[in-house]
């Protein structure tokens, strides 16, 4: 095993600094690639202002496509049981509650 280094990834025009074992930089890389499209597609929607509300969602959002994925491998696991509409009923929720915080902040 190897000893951690530091790796630069940008995400939403930003750069982190994370340590990580040489072994697995190829898939962090790709990880934060991944983390900065989905971060920037909700923020280009334009209902969700914030990085840290746009970080929230993107969790809850790969969160959600994990969890399905893992479902699909074990079909027999109960990971979750969301249903595709509870999920975007609970999306609706949220954009909803951040609409008033925005209002609030405005105000």
């Amino acid at each position: 095993m190897s000893h951690p280094n530091t790796v630069t990834v940008r995400i939403l025009d930003k750069e982190y600094q994370v340590a990580c074992p040489e072994e697995q930089q190829a898939e962090l890389i790709v990880s934060a690639k991944y983390l900065d499209k989905q971060m920037r597609a909700i923020r280009d929607t334009g209902k969700v202002i914030g990085v840290e509300r746009i970080a929230v969602m993107a969790a809850l959002n790969i969160s959600y496509e994990l969890l399905k994925a893992s479902e699909q491998s074990d079909p027999g696991a109960s990971l979750a049981d969301a249903d595709p509409d509870d999920v975007n009923q609970l999306n609706r929720k949220i954009d909803d509650a951040l609409y008033h915080l925005r209002q609030l902040e405005i105000g």
